[in-house]
């Protein structure tokens, strides 16, 4: 019996680009308020006169609480789907982001805003929109994951032009209702009309896909992922650098500010990541679907620490700031992508929900501790560079983690020879 012909890349993207289109804009959705934390710190700081330790307190208490549920959510989805997990987490994390314009100044109810959106952020963090498209893709996967993951640099290139239109023009509590009912409503959208999964698209299209189970799937146990080493090395070097670059990105805008640049100037600055990031994610996706992806990962991480050595030494010239946001903007939202191109490399697809939503776990423990380490590190020491030294040798240490990882299992060609067999396939 001939054996029926995986897609070409052309044939994936032809039918599902509406799949990355809402992946994309859904995964931007998350980010919105995040990207937009280091806008609302001076205007609630005026206000209410809070601390920067307690307004950085915020995202990290919400990316604490999404980091305890990620796993969970990661075997939720391997049963159920990214679809019925992700309309209705959307309507909730709108409902939860319009919730911030009624902060009075109580710090118990500003940390319970954020226990609540943290609580809430779960159901569309990047495993949802990962998990979619990776079992859509094959041939294109980099790419595609790389389309997917440029959500967040499309937040990071809008938020901080738009919140400071919005807030000067709407003031900060109107902003925090246009991002959650304006850009929540697309997301909505977008995801109701295209967000199917291959399990989706099977049901659909009349196969009979039978129960979603991932027993035919090729890759690693549960058992087997936590004995793994790559996927350890994958997992050390993401929270170092996650850790370290989302501190930095919370506390951007402020350091821009204080080092004598306008609130309008360091905004558009800002911005210059978001759009760097666009153009490094799909293209660190099209290097990845080509070369060793451990090489493209390594140096792609790496490279982040001429941002936080240039923002240390350099901060009078324009040109140096500049080309540091560029760099950062370039690599700083590829770490998702990079992290979810290697676990499906090394873990392959039979449990990609569950051994991913762990990643995905260390990445939202690093992502609160990030912000509350350079918080604290201002205020101890009345300045960013400590953190910003700290930040110029972890990416060094992260980066070569990954390059030193070795090859990884080719997983289609181990289906192929096992299924017959009825063998599970695992890493050899």
């Amino acid at each position: 019996m001939e054996e029926p012909k995986e897609p070409t890349q052309a044939q994936e993207w032809k039918t599902g680009w509406t799949l990355v289109l809402a992946a994309s804009i859904g995964f931007s959705f998350l980010s919105v308020l995040l990207a937009g934390t280091g806008l609302f710190m001076e205007p609630l700081s005026r206000e209410f006169g809070w601390s920067r330790s307690l307004l950085s307190a915020g995202p990290g208490i919400a990316t604490f609480t999404s980091a305890v549920l990620s796993p969970f959510y990661g075997v939720l989805i391997d049963r159920v789907g990214s679809r019925r997990l992700a309309l209705p987490g959307i309507v909730a994390v709108m409902g939860s982001t319009c919730a911030f314009a009624l902060a009075n100044g109580s710090q118990v109810q500003w940390i319970a805003l954020w226990l609540i959106f943290g609580l809430l952020i779960t159901t569309i963090k990047s495993t949802i929109w990962t998990a979619a498209v990776a079992g859509v893709f094959m041939r294109g996967r980099g790419l595609a994951l790389g389309c997917t993951v440029s959500g967040t640099a499309l937040a990071q290139a809008i938020v901080p032009p738009l919140g400071n239109f919005l807030i000067e023009e709407v003031g900060w509590r109107g902003a925090f209702v246009w991002f959650g009912l304006g850009w929540g409503g697309v997301s909505l959208l977008l995801c109701f009309l295209f967000l199917y999964d291959a399990h989706d698209r099977a049901t659909r299209s009349g196969k009979a896909p039978g129960p979603r189970s991932s027993a035919h799937l090729p890759g690693l146990t549960r058992q087997e992922a936590l004995r793994s080493r790559p996927l350890w090395q994958v997992a050390i070097s993401t929270f170092v650098i996650m850790l370290l670059t989302i501190g930095l990105s919370i506390h951007l805008f402020p350091i821009l500010t204080e080092s004598g640049i306008s609130r309008g100037s360091a905004a558009w600055l800002t911005s210059l990541t978001g759009v760097a990031g666009i153009v490094g994610k799909l293209a660190t996706g099209a290097l990845l679907d080509r070369y060793r992806p451990n090489w493209i990962g390594g140096l792609t991480m790496g490279v982040t620490a001429v941002t936080f050595f240039l923002l240390t030494v350099a901060m009078n010239s324009t040109v140096a700031i500049v080309f540091a946001l560029l760099v950062n903007g370039y690599a700083a939202g590829t770490k998702m992508q990079i992290c979810a191109y290697l676990t499906v490399g090394y873990a392959g697809m039979r449990h990609f929900g569950a051994i991913y939503g762990l990643m995905s776990a260390l990445v939202a423990l690093a992502s609160g501790l990030g912000p509350l380490v350079a918080g604290a590190i201002y205020d101890g020491f009345g300045g960013y560079e400590p953190f910003l030294w700290a930040g110029t040798v972890g990416c060094l240490l992260g980066g070569s983690l990954l390059v030193t990882l070795p090859a990884y299992p080719n997983w289609a060609e181990a289906d192929r020879e096992d299924i017959g067999s009825g063998d599970r396939v695992t890493a050899r």
